[in-house]
């Protein structure tokens, strides 16, 4: 003990020598608000369940399924479990490696002499980790398996966002094609008034090719809003993942759907609900230990095996004390040239590191940008929809009265062609805007998170 206590003082200092990684900084600070005055607000984040607050089952049913079915969740567990195995094989030369096995064989020489030899054997062999070499390789592979979860996150409010908008998109565009419907229905009824008047000489052919040019119009805009919900429907199939014939959208109507509210409170709240800048330290903080090891390889490596075991001619002897094999090795090895191999692997990991803090910088910019632009779209989308509600009411009373006007004779035709073609636009515009506003409302969730957390 006397004599192994100065070898094992040498192993404590020694590892005390280790490399050990630089923590992840960004080197920013995040503002002590945000812009938009309506943020300022008590912290309001959004439910895990977020979608469930714009008061459509529909909408429940097809994120149901998307978690359960989706191409990208599907995707992103593989690459979760793949981060996971790496981790395990690269912390394995953390503990000893043991093999064991057995032989026997039978030899002979010429045609008389023979022999027959049995072995088994048990072998370990361990790297002494003097540097950490082999502790920050296994971290950095750990943290690189963290960072995979929190992008299979990122994946997620993708893939819910990318729903919600599509569902969105589908209900905007029957909404659509119902109001194209109503218009080429008002047109025909202005046609068949204006036929009457050509056949009483009160129109002239003009009047009536005209009106047949709008009732025109307004019949090649269906075809295309058909396309566009077909087309919606299909895309939707695929963030299902499920074949297009299988998937059905069941009617809703613009109306009944609601925008829930939500506030981000403070940028700083915000950082620790996004999963893309819980990736982004991960990786650099993966990245510094990266730098670590690299740095460990440019040191000696010493190595410790042994191996024992039984041999003998006889395999009822392997059991006696003369069949006892064994063996003891230490070894030390220190490259001398590999010409900048290794200390390229140093310069390597480190501008890897100056990437990835540019990297982590960006992900927290971008996102308290992501939130002041979802915050700006919600507010003026939502003061849009107002406007258009105006719009299209005073538009459609302007219509019914030019229309009532067109029957007693006492407007002419352009007229009633100028309100036709306002109330049409108005009521398109107002459809539009509705979607916008859902389709920022989603994108203000996605941006805060969209209620998760770590």
């Amino acid at each position: 003990m006397s004599r192994a206590a100065p070898a094992l003082l040498a192993v404590l200092l020694l590892a005390g020598c280790a490399f050990r990684p630089d923590p992840a900084q960004s080197g920013l600070s995040t503002p002590a608000a945000f812009r938009d005055a309506a943020a300022r607000a008590p912290a309001q984040w959004p439910d895990p369940h977020w979608w469930r607050g714009f008061n459509a089952p529909e909408l429940d049913r097809l994120m149901a399924e998307s978690a359960a079915g989706a191409f990208d969740l599907a995707a992103a567990a593989a690459r979760v479990r793949q981060a996971d195995a790496q981790a395990r094989i690269a912390g394995s030369p953390l503990l000893p490696f043991v093999s064991a096995g057995a032989n026997a064989s039978r030899r002979q020489v010429g045609g008389f002499r023979r022999s027959t030899a049995y072995d088994a054997t048990l072998s370990a062999s361990y790297e002494i980790d003097f540097w950490g070499r082999n502790r920050n390789t296994a971290d950095a592979a750990r943290l690189a398996a963290v960072a995979s979860r929190f992008d299979a996150v990122t994946v997620m409010l993708t893939t819910q966002s990318s729903v919600a908008n599509t569902y969105f998109d589908i209900v905007a565009t029957r909404e659509q094609l119902r109001v194209q419907t109503e218009n080429l229905e008002a047109a025909r009824r202005i046609l068949t008034v204006i036929r009457a008047q050509v056949a009483a000489g009160i129109a002239t052919g003009l009047d009536l090719a005209q009106q047949e040019t709008v009732v025109a119009q307004q019949e090649a805009q269906l075809p295309s809003l058909r396309q566009g919900i077909a087309q919606s429907t299909n895309a939707l199939a695929v963030l299902l993942g499920r074949p297009p014939e299988e998937v059905e959208v069941a009617a809703g109507g613009l109306d009944t759907l609601r925008v829930p509210s939500t506030t981000p409170g403070l940028p700083s709240e915000l950082l620790a609900r996004r999963p893309d800048v819980y990736a982004a330290e991960a990786q650099l903080a993966a990245s510094n230990a990266d730098i670590a090891a690299a740095r460990a390889a440019l040191l000696p490596s010493v190595t410790l095996s042994a191996s024992g075991g039984l041999s003998g001619a006889v395999f009822g002897t392997l059991l006696r004390p003369d069949a006892q094999v064994w063996s003891l090795a230490s070894g030390v090895t220190q490259t001398i040239f590999d010409n900048g191999a290794l200390r390229g692997r140093v310069d390597l990991t480190q501008a890897q590191a100056e990437e990835l803090v540019v990297e982590y910088r960006r992900a927290i910019v971008a996102a308290l940008a992501d939130v002041e632009d979802s915050l700006v779209a919600l507010r003026e989308t939502t003061e849009q929809e107002r406007l258009r509600v105006e719009a299209e009411g005073r538009a459609s009373r302007a219509a019914g009265i030019a229309e009532s006007q067109l029957r007693a004779g006492t407007i002419n035709l352009i007229t009633l062609l100028n309100t036709q073609q306002t109330l049409y636009t108005a009521r398109n515009a107002l459809v539009s805007a509705r979607l916008q506003r859902l389709q920022a409302a989603v994108g203000l969730f996605r941006a805060l998170g969209g209620g998760w957390q770590p």
